[in-house]
């Protein structure tokens, strides 16, 4: 979305406070912008930055994470992020996705959510206009070629509000989070008494699958379950 007003020449000072190494006072703009609900993947991205030249590892994946599923395309946010995390204790092996999963997921994140809105919008108008030359014309021709163009143009752009609706729906309803805490043991059981089942460290995203009271039922992507206290973690 677009930043006007006083979040625009907020987002100027943090900027330049930022381009002088004042992080903390940048930080604290950043996060006056976004509090007023002017969400956009730059301030994410410029704020896990800032979080991330002070050596502040679980904030700055955090920010770059949101980054990501606003503009999962950027590879400047991909690169920050893996860098990051490079540098955080635990090393969690992933299981392979199934290759199709996997080639499909990349393919819907070519573009952001906003772009595939565009695309859709831009190839229904086409899909209008061949239609009606379709419709209209009385060249055989023409009229078999507006009918398959029109054809090919509605079914991309009913793809493209599919693939905009899933990354908004990411966005949304985001069940990743970022464990905040320095250390926290993962146990069988939601309460204290639980089984201690493994331990984890500040900076490792975790999948969340349940929540009961104040606390989370947890997945690693090694397949790895589980629950946390809420307060260790912050979603994404």
């Amino acid at each position: 979305r677009l930043i006007a007003g006083d979040a625009g020449s907020m987002l100027d000072s943090a900027n330049r406070y930022y381009a002088n190494g004042r992080y903390k006072e940048a930080i604290r703009l950043y996060q006056g912008i976004l509090s007023r609900g002017k969400e956009a993947p730059g301030i994410y991205y410029n704020l896990g930055n800032a979080y991330y030249k002070t050596n502040q590892l679980a904030p700055a994946i955090l920010n770059y994470e949101r980054a990501r599923l606003r503009d999962p395309g950027n590879e400047d946010v991909q690169y920050n992020l893996e860098l990051a995390r490079q540098q955080i204790t635990d090393r969690v092996e992933q299981i392979p996705e199934f290759f199709l999963t996997r080639w499909f997921r990349q393919f819907i994140n070519v573009f952001s959510s906003d772009q595939w809105a565009v695309i859709s919008m831009v190839t229904f108008i086409a899909f209008l206009i061949f239609f009606s030359v379709y419709l209209y014309t009385r060249r055989v021709g023409l009229k078999k070629s507006s009918f398959w163009i029109s054809l090919l143009a509605v079914v991309i752009a009913g793809a493209s509000y599919a693939f905009s609706l899933q990354q908004k729906k990411d966005v949304i309803d985001s069940r990743q989070a970022i464990v905040f805490d320095s250390k926290v043991t993962v146990r069988s059981s939601p309460d204290q008494s639980g089984t201690e089942l493994f331990v984890i460290h500040e900076g490792t995203r975790v999948n969340i699958e349940d929540r009961v009271n104040n606390w989370y039922e947890i997945r690693l992507s090694d397949g790895s379950q589980g629950w946390l206290m809420q307060e260790a973690v912050e979603p994404i």
